[in-house]
């Protein structure tokens, strides 16, 4: 069907259509206007509306029950054509409202009829049909105070359908309608921009319906969840464009006292509302109640898109009525505040856009009510902060807080009103110090130690630092929450960015030496201002805050930091070993001095100095905390400081190396990332770069601390660190300092020895690592290659072939019993065929004066004094300081490796005192003691074989051959035990040693006839693979007895003659039948082949 361009001829198509449907009002008939309507174009159509629109409004008005498939159809159509056309007449605008809101009354009821939802659909869009029809002007002319009764039916109609209507669509297409009706709809071009007098005029007009538009929504609202986001989204819409258009500040500023009398009726006048001073004053009051009912429901809704509404009726509230809601201020902008850090990402960034505005406006910071309603709500948050956190769970808590957090981003410089009131600063410091109150309880933090390995720790490159706000997980009282610690740090960093750094930090520090209670949380709170007054990652809403200089900051970071770093706070016990110690050392001091020490027992007990004789775990942990704490500042002030913290470097990296070799876990990963920390700020590279080029300056403050031990006691602590994390440049530095070290050992040996051994032990850690013997590796490799024992004769492995000659046979017995000779010593006549006369060599004329040795390498020497020192040593009663003199020592032998001559007498005056570690010592000590067993015997192999197969292999023989039985018949728990271990050490440390020891056939049997029963499959499996172990170094050393050896425990196989003329062999072990033996010689003997 083709479109019908020109009045005449639509009216043609159209005429027999309408004139049937005046005469027969039926579905079909409408429907047939319908399509015919279709085919007319909307030019056509605006020139024909009237005649269109006569049969349809007739149907409406013809008296008598119709049925509503018919009214229905009717309002379709004419919404359809009322879209297509524009409404010109003031007066047919106003008869077509009347009509299609007839539709949707009850006259019975006064209520919405009962009628379908696909009827009250239509009707209400016919009704925005017809709004959004009316032309240019027309819609003004439309709100006149006398269309007052009709316009308030319609919306009391929609209002009914919106709260109380089932069906969702008819709910969200009322209050659509609504905000036509309004004129606040989201229409572009609808309505047209309104001078300052119309909007006055269509404000005062919509006064008379605020009452019961904004109590209906309010219901709507504040209803069940349940009835979906899209209905609160909408009804808080038209809530805030509603109320802001109406109770806009502009508008209300142009109201003239005195009302002007409209020409209309009294009972019309009677509704007219004229916004004076007392009606904006009453209606603002009960708008606030509505306001506040709305803002408790709506942001704790579970749809992220309803609080995201909620933050737009903030802003479009605060910034159109921000006098004449002033009530509504403290509300709305808590609110806006506690959604701050909304889980929602779009809620968060909505909310930082507002704040953002707010702030450029001077919304807040430029309006004396509300910055005096944030500054009251933000006292009275903080007075009842501690209680809230007591009370609240854990998501109550975090609402809590954001609301804190956004009072102090909104309030920015202002927040220093507050801070200046003694009352406010007291109330706010007093609830941040309860609410940050650590759970100190637990035993794991005491429990948790830094055992130093072998390996030095590795020095991590700068560049790849943790990031500065990235602090050890802690366990707090109240919360336990991680976002809720976050939000503290966040509402001190704000506190230290906008405030008085020197009033916060100068009343936090005055909370920190008021009581131990206190002092942790009050370090917190001072590392987090120092961080925020940097601008570390704060958000600055407001532009054009001064920020603290780097002077001033300067200044208060050195004073905190000599607080931190002094005597009474840096030294606390942190576990009993501490105590014990500092209790020798002052045993012989005056009683003033020793009071002095039990100072920190004071300190962390918070009871007089001799009310507790030892710290309880509660109080250690407390300690451990408080240095951790105080550890991580010095690291936030080196972020804040930047470069300019290298000139605190003085007083601050001493300090921190000591608490590095801190044995408390905590302590000791806090000293390092603060260290890593110092190093980003500084522009070092490494720690190992730090340390390098301080080095001068710590080694100067060892040596004259080393002098003074009794009062620097952690002194070997930082030459511990420094060794652990620097190279082969600082030897020549530390010299010196060892050999202060080494002295002041000798001095006092029976007091300080576990820390100064601990030093050592770092000390030829490094040189191990920074000196490797190279040359030795070289030569072992090349031994090995070359031995004798790894070239076997080719005739070995073909006589086991079975093309096995007789000549074969005679060249094996004749290697034989050459390789006889030589095990016997018999080789003079044998080699003196084949040797040529050696000649002597020349002596060369550069060769002068060959009795003077050439002076010791450094490292060489500082080993050979610490050996003999570790000699000593050995004997000492205390099982720690021995377990530690072994490993020491151990790494003696490894450094020693290349110069004999200094080795083995020292070895040969430690061959005692270490035998009786192996064979008359706790289980530890033997185990450490046969590591170092090991390790001699692999660097000095001849000059200990008859040493050690005289004093030591048969006890450990013995004591194989003992435990055997016991670990056959133990269970899994017996994996655990030191007994097991020490089984496990002495099998896997026996084969290398026969190896390097190059033991004799006797000692080799001693040792296989040990292991022997450990290949039962009845032995633990880590027992048995350690006895195979020993059974490969056996096979390397003399494989032919170790196959005899296996062959006679289980010969898998029956051994046919290479020749006739030879004689069967039958072995023991060949009888064919499975026994516990059967799996691990087989694997051996596969191995051998």
């Amino acid at each position: 069907m083709g479109v019908f361009d020109t009045p005449q001829e639509a009216f043609g198509i159209l005429r027999p259509v309408c004139v049937q449907l005046t005469k027969s009002q039926t579905v079909e008939n409408v429907e047939h206007l319908q399509a015919q309507l279709r085919a007319v174009s909307d030019s056509a159509l605006q020139e024909l509306q009237q005649y269109v629109l006569f049969p349809l409004r007739f149907t409406l008005k013809t008296p008598g029950p119709k049925r509503e498939r018919l009214i229905q159809s009717v309002v379709e159509c004419l919404t359809f054509v009322l879209s297509s056309t524009c409404v010109k007449e003031q007066e047919l605008l106003q008869e077509l409202f009347s009509e299609l809101s007839a539709c949707l009354y009850s006259p019975n009821s006064k209520k919405p009829a009962a009628v379908s939802e696909e009827l009250k659909l239509a009707v209400i869009r016919g009704l925005s049909a017809l709004m959004h029809s009316a032309y240019g002007d027309i819609i003004l002319t439309f709100y006149e105070p006398s269309i007052l009764p009709r316009l308030g039916f319609a919306i009391s109609l929609l209002l009914d359908l919106a709260e109380q209507e089932k069906s969702k669509q008819v709910k969200i297409a009322a209050l659509q309608c609504l905000q036509v009706l309004l004129l606040q709809c989201d229409c572009q071009d609808h309505p047209r921009s309104l001078d300052e007098h119309e909007q006055k005029q269509l404000g005062d007009l919509f006064a008379s319906f605020l009452p019961g538009i904004s109590t209906a929504l309010t219901r709507v609202i504040t209803g069940d969840f349940k009835q979906g986001h899209s209905i609160v989204v909408s009804s808080l819409r038209l809530f805030y464009k509603t109320v802001g258009f109406i109770m806009a500040d502009e508008q209300l500023r142009k109201v003239s006292k005195v009302q002007a009398k409209p020409a209309v009726e009294r009972r019309v006048a009677e509704l007219m509302i004229h916004r004076t001073a007392d009606w904006v004053k009453n209606t603002g009051d009960k708008l606030t109640i509505l306001i506040k009912k709305i803002i408790e429901c709506v942001s704790v809704h579970p749809h992220w898109k309803v609080r995201l509404e909620l933050v737009e009726l903030v802003e479009a509230l605060l910034l159109k009525c921000n006098q004449s809601l002033v009530e509504s201020a403290g509300p709305l902008l808590k609110a806006l505040v506690g959604l701050v850090n909304d889980e929602s990402p779009e809620v968060q960034a909505q909310c930082d856009k507002v704040l953002r505005h707010f702030a450029d406006q001077k919304v807040v910071v430029g309006n004396r009510a509300f910055a005096d309603i944030l500054s009251e709500n933000l006292h009275s948050l903080a007075t009842s902060l501690p209680r809230l956190m007591n009370s609240q769970d854990d998501q109550g808590k975090f609402s809590t807080l954001s609301l804190l957090l956004g009072y102090l981003k909104l309030l920015g410089p202002k927040v220093n009103f507050i801070l200046n009131s003694v009352a406010h600063l007291q109330r706010l410091s007093k609830a941040l110090i309860q609410v940050l109150e650590l759970d100190v309880a637990g035993i794991k933090v005491v429990e948790e130690r830094c055992w130093n390995s072998d390996d030095l720790s590795a020095s991590p490159k700068a560049s790849a630092a943790r990031p500065w706000n990235q602090i050890q997980r802690r366990y707090f009282r109240f919360f336990t929450d991680e976002r809720i610690f976050l939000l503290l740090r966040q509402i001190c960093q704000l506190l230290g960015f906008y405030g008085n750094l020197y009033l916060l930090v100068d009343h936090f520090m005055e909370l920190y030496r008021e009581s131990v209670v206190y002092r942790k949380q009050a370090s917190m709170i001072v590392n987090e201002l120092v961080a925020g007054a940097a601008g570390l990652e704060v958000e600055d809403l407001h532009k054009k805050h001064i920020q603290t200089s780097p002077e001033e900051l300067r200044e208060i970071v050195t004073s905190v930091l000599e607080e931190y770093t002094s005597q009474e706070n840096w030294y606390l016990v942190t576990c009993i070993e501490a105590e014990e110690m500092g209790e020798e050392l002052t045993m012989k001091q005056s009683s003033l001095q020793a009071i002095t020490s039990n100072a920190h027992t004071c300190q962390v007990t918070s009871s007089p100095a001799l009310s507790k004789p030892s710290p309880t775990v509660c109080s250690m942990n407390s300690n451990i905390w408080q240095i951790c704490i105080q550890l991580e500042g010095i690291g936030h002030f080196a972020y804040a400081l930047g470069n300019d913290f290298r000139l605190l470097l003085m007083s601050a990296l001493y300090p921190v190396l000591e608490k590095a070799g801190d044995q408390t876990l905590l302590i000791s990963q806090a000293a390092t990332s603060t260290m890593m920390d110092m190093c980003h700020a500084c522009g070092y590279d490494s720690l190992q770069h730090l340390i390098n080029q301080n080095s001068d300056y710590l080694v100067n403050g060892i040596s004259l601390n080393l002098r003074h031990l009794a009062q620097h006691p952690h002194t070997p602590k930082v030459l511990e660190v420094m060794l652990r994390n620097s190279d082969a440049s600082l030897l020549p530095l530390v010299a010196d300092v060892v050999q202060d070290v080494l002295a002041t050992l000798d001095q006092f040996y029976d007091k300080r020895a576990t820390s100064f051994v601990s030093v050592l032990h770092a000390l030829l850690a490094a040189l191990a690592q920074w000196f490797p013997d190279r040359r030795q590796l070289q030569e072992q490799s090349l031994g090995k290659e070359g031995s004798h024992l790894s070239q076997r004769p080719a005739t070995l492995q073909k006589g086991l072939e079975n093309t096995t000659t007789a000549k074969d046979i005679e060249q094996f017995l004749l290697n034989y019993l050459k390789e006889k000779d030589v095990a016997d010593g018999n080789v003079l006549d044998f080699d003196s065929e084949e040797e040529e006369p050696s000649v002597p060599p020349e002596v060369g004329k550069s060769d002068t004066r060959p009795d003077v040795e050439p002076p010791l390498p450094l490292q060489i020497q500082i080993a050979k004094d610490v050996m003999e020192r570790c000699i000593h040593l050995l004997s000492d009663k205390n099982l720690k300081i021995r377990l530690k003199v072994l490993d020491v020592l151990d790494l003696c032998v490894v450094v020693l490796q290349s110069h004999k001559n200094q080795l083995l007498p020292l070895a040969h005056r430690a061959w005692p005192s270490l035998v009786h570690r192996l064979t008359n010592d706790d289980p530890l000590a033997v185990l450490r003691a046969f590591k170092v067993l090991r390790t001699l015997g692999g660097k000095c192999g001849d000059f200990l074989r008859s040493r050690f197969c005289k004093a030591v292999l048969p006890k450990l023989a013995g004591s194989l051959v003992t435990q055997a039985p016991i670990s056959a018949r133990a269970g899994p728990v017996y994996s655990h035990t030191l007994a097991f271990k020490l089984q496990l050490a002495v099998l896997q440390g026996l084969g290398p040693l026969c190896e390097s020891l190059d033991l004799g056939e006797g000692d080799l049997n001693k040792v296989a006839d040990a292991c022997l029963i450990y290949l039962s499959a009845k032995q633990p499996v880590k027992l048995q693979e350690a006895a195979r172990s020993v059974f490969l170094h056996l096979m390397k050393v003399d494989p032919d007895s170790t196959w005899l050896l296996l062959n006679e425990l289980y010969c898998p196989e029956q051994f046919t003659p290479p020749h006739p003329s030879l004689c069967p062999v039958q072995l023991r072990g060949a009888t064919g039948q499975q026994n516990p033996y059967t799996a691990n010689v087989l694997h051996l003997l596969k191995e051998l082949q």
